[in-house]
């Protein structure tokens, strides 16, 4: 028979409270930022200095572009798709060691922020572009940031750390 209140006391511990903190600051970060630029922002580009401009695109696809498409239905299953990563995320949390669970609120906290994008705007602003001379960077925005690092520190410790 299953026990409530011990899965209640296995997800509601002091450090899951502090991992959802982690998982709401990004996402609120990354909602400000947005809200930002998209009220005080024309689709222009803002020149910060040499290496980074502000200029805003609407993402379609995924991370950097990726899966771009016209089709509702491929946009609408890949929103699905990415639900169910945040979703599967979130549960490896819960069950992950504390350190793990900061790498994953990185990312949950991005990914959260996209998806609101994706669900109510039917794209992601991005707006930071880093550039050298002529060659640009993808276009990425504040809760990329986080994926990305929470990705890349998955990616040292679960891979080069562990050996």
């Amino acid at each position: 028979m299953i026990n409530l209140k011990e899965i209640q006391n296995k997800i509601v511990t002091k450090n899951n409270v502090y991992c959802l903190i982690i998982i709401l600051i990004i996402f609120f970060l990354d909602r400000y930022t947005k809200i930002l630029i998209l009220d005080k922002f024309s689709e222009n580009t803002y020149y910060l200095n040499d290496y980074i401009n502000l200029d805003l695109i609407w993402n379609i696809g995924i991370g950097f572009g990726f899966l771009s498409t016209t089709s509702s239905i491929i946009y609408n299953l890949i929103t699905v798709l990415i639900l169910s990563i945040i979703v599967f995320l979130f549960i490896s949390m819960i069950k992950a060691e504390y350190l793990d669970k900061i790498i994953y609120s990185t990312i949950i906290g991005g990914a959260l922020g996209n998806f609101y994008d994706r669900v109510i705007f039917m794209a992601v602003p991005d707006f930071i572009d880093l550039h050298y001379n002529n060659f640009h960077w993808f276009v990425f925005n504040v809760a990329d940031i986080f994926i990305s690092l929470g990705i890349i520190v998955f990616i040292i410790r679960s891979y080069i750390l562990s050996k």
